[in-house]
């Protein structure tokens, strides 16, 4: 009989770790939106120099929470601290396993009172919904999931359309499809405006060092808002971003997207697992890189490991906490960017053109991730593995091959490093993986983010020293 949810999965499986190193569920894919508008190249430097539109109205879930206990259900479940958190203001989500290792993140927004949105991958998302069901909670809870990743020629609709204007430009092109000048609020405060006769919700958001921002509204307004956006950006050169450019913006600005959630194991977790289907993100999760462990939780990361630690707070009780309280920060693997070696970079690209050996993992662009959670051991001269490298691609701003990873804390900035690229024996039974050979690319250990401009200029969240309050 087949199986019916996640545990059941496990079970069968034999082994954790074979079963999501060997998931046929092949690439993470940014649905619906096209590829490219101009090519990828132009997308990427035009969000430095000049500006660009974001479309992430399909790749990440919504889930609604209305009630009297709704930021109860966040208090319980966020290491964030939720004394502070008016309407109108948004908040990074958090939450951890009982062992304190995280499950997911993404964004809370407070629309209104007892109302609240989360918005980013599924792992955080079913967390959500899960507690919810089985903690007792006096609330209204809902999903939106993200569009499928191979809709096949069917209509795909969603709740909202979301979009984010970014840039240099950024502010001159709200301004101008809003009709007149708009307040530049504090970074995540939340506000509204007009575009094309439709009043939308926004929220204050920014990268390149300039201030810009986050809009949605319903999703029958898509092509009004859009279009609208379009040509208000037309003359400040504005240009739409595609599926392929767009997630390789946070290898600038350094979010570390798709750890694997921690939930694989713990006893106390069995009825999560026992919730979760056997068709869930999290029993189809597909692991890849060069790091192997037979023990599943050695691919799981504390709240520090990922940039995370300023958002511990110990001013309420959650999931996790007594853990958390436990652990030494100083003593937490840190989040780094790692600068390739470009000639090392090039012999990668060069071995698909060898006729007598097998190439290199091959290496995409500008995103070379080949599963949904990345795992490539990080090591020292001495071959000790000292870290792992968790998202890959290339930036054409910075003419580099970069990565962010998690390192030791004794590992200074500056040094190198190599990162083992390709999987082990010819890798994986993978669908993204092809037969292939191990390269040790040497890997400078730089600052997160990468981009200078960013890290001076950007406030806000796990990309500086922001506290969340």
């Amino acid at each position: 009989m087949a199986p019916k949810n996640l545990q059941e999965v496990l079970d069968a499986s034999g082994s954790v770790v074979d079963l999501l190193r060997n998931s046929q569920i092949g690439a993470y894919i940014y649905p619906v939106v096209a590829p490219e508008f101009t090519n990828w190249r132009s997308e990427q430097r035009a969000w430095r120099e000049t500006a660009v539109l974001f479309d992430q109205s399909h790749h990440m879930d919504n889930v609604f929470i209305k009630g009297p206990d709704a930021l109860k259900l966040i208090s319980d479940t966020a290491i964030n601290s939720v004394a502070s958190f008016p309407v109108n203001k948004a908040k990074q989500y958090v939450p951890t396993t009982p062992s304190g290792h995280v499950i997911g993140d993404g964004i809370l927004f407070h629309q209104d009172e007892d109302e609240y949105v989360y918005v980013g991958r599924a792992p955080a998302a079913n967390w959500l919904l899960f507690n919810a069901e089985t903690g007792g909670y006096n609330l209204e809870i809902e999903v939106d999931r993200r569009s499928p990743s191979r809709p096949m020629g069917k209509p795909v609709s969603r709740r909202y359309w979301r979009f984010q204007v970014q840039g240099p430009s950024a502010w001159d092109i709200i301004e101008k499809a809003n009709g007149g000048p708009l307040e530049q609020l504090k970074f995540f405060n939340m506000d509204t405006m007009n575009i094309a006769g439709e009043q939308v919700r926004t929220l204050r958001h920014g990268m390149a060092g300039a201030p810009g921002l986050e809009i949605w509204g319903d999703y029958a307004s898509y092509d009004k808002v859009r279009d609208a956006l379009m040509e208000a950006g037309a003359e400040f050169g504005m240009a739409a971003v595609g599926a392929r450019a767009y997630p390789s913006n946070t290898l600038e600005s350094g979010w570390i997207p798709s750890p694997l959630p921690a939930i694989y194991t713990d006893e106390r977790l069995r009825p999560y697992r026992e919730w979760l289907g056997a068709d869930s993100y999290e029993a189809t999760n597909a692991v890849a890189g060069s790091f192997v462990s037979d023990n599943i939780e050695d691919y799981y990361l504390t709240p520090w490991e990922l940039g995370y630690g300023s958002f511990v707070k110990f001013d309420h009780d959650f999931i996790g906490r007594e853990a958390l309280e436990s652990m030494d920060p100083a003593a937490q693997r840190r989040k780094v960017t790692l600068a390739w070696n470009p000639e090392d970079l090039g012999r990668i690209f060069t071995s698909q053109l060898d006729t007598e050996q097998t190439p290199y993992k091959y290496f995409d662009l500008p995103l070379a991730n080949y599963g949904s959670s990345n795992y490539d051991s990080v090591i020292d001269a001495d071959g000790n593995v000292v870290g792992v490298s968790m998202f890959t691609g290339y930036s054409a701003n910075e003419r580099r091959g970069l990565s962010l990873a998690t390192v030791n804390p004794d590992v200074p900035e500056g040094s190198e490093l190599r990162v083992v690229w390709g999987e082990p024996d010819g890798g994986t039974a993978k669908t993204t993986v092809e037969p292939h050979r191990q390269l040790q690319v040497r890997a400078v250990v730089s600052p997160v983010p990468y981009s200078e401009t960013v890290r001076k200029d950007y406030k806000g969240g796990w990309r500086t020293g922001y506290t969340d309050a």
